[in-house]
């Protein structure tokens, strides 16, 4: 069982940085990267409905990662890194 989520996570980590490489903003890929990385978490955590464990966190993965390239878009138009 602990091979199976191992494999979901490479699998989804793969997906997230081979879609990455059309985003035009921090907050396109920083979503895109939570995501991924959140619906694998998340089908780990809820044993008895991987696929409901799984929309949760991508959910929540993908708010949280807009947010933190959003600001780090705003950074870069302001000059200041």
């Amino acid at each position: 069982m602990k091979r199976n989520l191992s494999i979901i996570a490479l699998v989804a980590a793969l997906v997230c940085v081979g879609l990455t490489a059309g985003c035009e903003t921090n907050a396109q890929t920083d979503a895109l990267i939570g995501a991924g990385i959140g619906a694998a978490i998340g089908a780990g955590v809820d044993h008895n409905n991987r696929g409901r464990g799984a929309a949760i966190g991508a959910g929540v993965g993908g708010a949280g990662g807009y947010m933190w390239g959003n600001e780090q878009d705003k950074k870069e138009a302001k000059g200041s890194y």
